[in-house]
């Protein structure tokens, strides 16, 4: 396993540290390879909306349209 150095201020470490104290992970290098997962998942979530909507075809709505429909099924629930 490949060892990595970081400097961040002192207010990131305190929560880092309150994490671990929670119970939620077993020290920082946990933590940090937590982020990086949710952070390597979030770009595979986004790169396949983006083949799926390049695979969705051309829409005859315009943004506004799509825009106002999206705002309208928010609020609906």
């Amino acid at each position: 396993m490949a060892t990595l150095n970081i400097s961040i201020p002192d207010r990131m470490r305190s929560w880092i540290d309150a994490q671990v104290d929670e119970g939620q992970f077993a020290n920082a290098s946990d933590y940090i390879r937590d982020l990086v997962r949710h952070d390597q998942r979030q770009q595979d979530e986004i790169r396949i909306a983006l083949i799926e909507g390049e695979n969705s075809g051309i829409s005859d709505r315009s943004i506004i349209d799509i825009m106002k429909a999206e705002t309208k099924q928010m609020k609906n629930g």
